[in-house]
Order: structure tokens, then sequence, then C-alpha cells
């Protein structure tokens, strides 16, 4: 490889982390200034409030990070599929107060980022074996991950426009 590829792939995973926080950083702007109630109503019928959106992002980031953890310290583990259904511990956040939800999101997050630029570049390619991934890694994890918040962040932005059409800039 040369060493411009070989400094491309690490630029990668530094744009990978700025997405992260820019996504946290879109969240944060979406759901400022919004007490419990409007963090919490269901503006779309059938759909989860801005608070239940948090709280997706953040269980997903906790079992993205168990996953990683895995391909960290074992060679090659099984990585299951996760789904909200029947997550308790999704229902334990959601329980929570919005504010609290939000806080403890952006927080997480911004450690998990720090986490994450500590990785060398055998750490980001370590493997795990998915049921639907034929070619499932850290990086893999990660970019994953930053696609789902991707468009988690525009339904949220679509529930706050319903709430207050003066979504802040």
């Amino acid at each position: 490889m040369s060493a411009h590829a070989h400094r491309d792939k690490h630029d990668a995973h530094g744009k990978l982390i700025v997405r992260l926080r820019d996504l946290a950083s879109d969240a944060a702007r979406l759901t400022d200034g919004l007490g419990e109630a409007d963090l919490s109503r269901r503006v779309m019928e059938g759909k989860w409030s801005l608070k239940e959106l948090l709280c997706h992002l953040w269980r997903l980031q906790q079992v993205f990070e168990g996953r990683i953890d895995a391909m960290l310290a074992t060679e090659n583990p099984p990585v299951a599929s996760y789904s909200p259904d029947g997550d308790a511990e999704f229902d334990k956040m959601a329980a929570a107060p919005g504010a609290e939800v939000r806080d403890g999101f952006l927080r997480d997050r911004e450690r998990f980022a720090e986490r994450l630029e500590q990785l060398g570049p055998a750490d980001w390619h370590r493997p795990g074996r998915h049921p639907d991934f034929p070619r499932y890694d850290v990086h893999f994890q990660v970019e994953y991950m930053a696609h789902h918040e991707a468009h988690h962040t525009y339904q949220m932005f679509q529930r706050r426009s319903l709430i207050d059409v003066k979504v802040p800039h």
C-alpha cells in the first residue's frame, strides 16, 4: 500500500469520528429548547417521538460498542443482529426524562468518539461474523452506525418541524 493510500485509510477513520460528533450535534440542535411534553410527544402517528429517537441512537451506540469490544477482544466473534422491539434497556431509557436522555446520549457520544480516536489502524479492521453482512469489522460497524444515525437525524428534523416550525439553526 502506498503512503498516500495508507494515510487515506486513517483519514477515513477520522472522518467517521467527526461525522458521529456532527450527528450528535445535530441531535442536540434538533432537541434544543424543548420541554418534556414536546420531546415525548409522538407527532406522527405510530412513529417515535424525539426522545424515543434519541433513546434509539443512544441504545444502538451501546449495542455497537459492545460489538466493538468483542471484536477487539476476541478473534472474529459472532455478532448478533439487534432489534429495538422488546429491548428492556431501550424501554428503561425511554422512561427517563428527556433532558436526562439527551445529556446522557451527548456525554456518552463524546466518550465513544474519544475511544475511537485511540484505536490503531489494525483495530479498525478487527473482524466479526454478522449474519447479514459477509465482510464485517470495526470500520464497517462505525460506518453503518453513521449511516443509520443520519436516517434517524432526518426523522428528528421532521418531528421537530411538526412541533415547532422554527427549527434552530
